[in-house]
């Protein structure tokens, strides 16, 4: 099976209105940011996203919510995004969100084929509103079901031409959780080399789960929140 597609464009064909899509990436590290400008060219509206961040106002995923194309967003931490506090609090936009390690732990057991777990997380709180509990060892527990998507779209560091990625640092962090479970994954790298280039014991997601592959052509990178040291 040939993964490597030329370019984003041919990547991204076959996303549709009122699809679910993974995204993965760390507040602004690790986003896939061909193939979000890619979306925002596409004009696909409708769209449920999976992501643990929702971008910034003129960055990420807030292109796409500057363009009225996301329907309901599943995150963790949203809260560096005017626009979307804007279409969450006048309905706009559905919002659910989940503590960080149940969104994580849902993307996970969603590629593992585990179709829901108990967890402590969210107990008491409106998150565990209407979820079966259940105790274990003396502690409350709700019931969160896994979370699978239409795409996954992911960013890598590296990539082999049979769909093997490497992430760096942070962008480890949901990355490769999504690449197990989307229907359809696309990666877009940095750096695409052949078979046996990266590190065996160093791969994070094998090729298995990846069915298109691309060299992106740019990345800005943005930094959230710049801070610095006083001199």
């Amino acid at each position: 099976m040939n993964k490597v597609v030329a370019n984003v464009e041919e990547a991204m064909a076959g996303i549709e209105d009122h699809m679910t899509l993974m995204l993965g990436g760390f507040g602004l590290c690790g986003i896939p940011e061909n193939c979000i400008a890619q979306m925002v060219k596409m004009g696909v509206n409708g769209l449920t996203c999976i992501s643990n961040n929702a971008g910034v106002d003129d960055f990420g995923l807030g292109l796409l919510l500057e363009h009225h194309q996301i329907r309901k967003m599943i995150s963790s931490y949203v809260g560096e995004n005017d626009e979307f506090e804007r279409q969450m609090l006048s309905g706009e936009l559905e919002v659910d969100l989940i503590p960080q390690g149940s969104l994580a732990e849902r993307c996970r057991a969603g590629g593992a084929g585990i179709p829901a777990f108990f967890t402590p997380a969210g107990y008491g709180t409106e998150v565990g509103e209407g979820k079966e509990v259940r105790e274990y060892n003396g502690k409350p527990h709700i019931l969160e079901e896994a979370l699978t998507a239409d795409f996954a779209i992911v960013k890598a560091w590296k990539g082999d031409t049979e769909g093997n990625l490497v992430y760096k640092a942070t962008a480890q962090n949901f990355n490769h959780v999504m690449a197990m479970a989307g229907k359809i994954t696309i990666a877009e790298v940095e750096e695409l080399v052949q078979p046996g280039e990266l590190d065996p014991n160093f791969i994070h997601t094998p090729g298995i789960f990846v069915q298109r592959i691309f060299q992106g052509e740019t990345y800005e990178k943005r930094i959230e929140q710049r801070t610095v040291r006083e001199r």
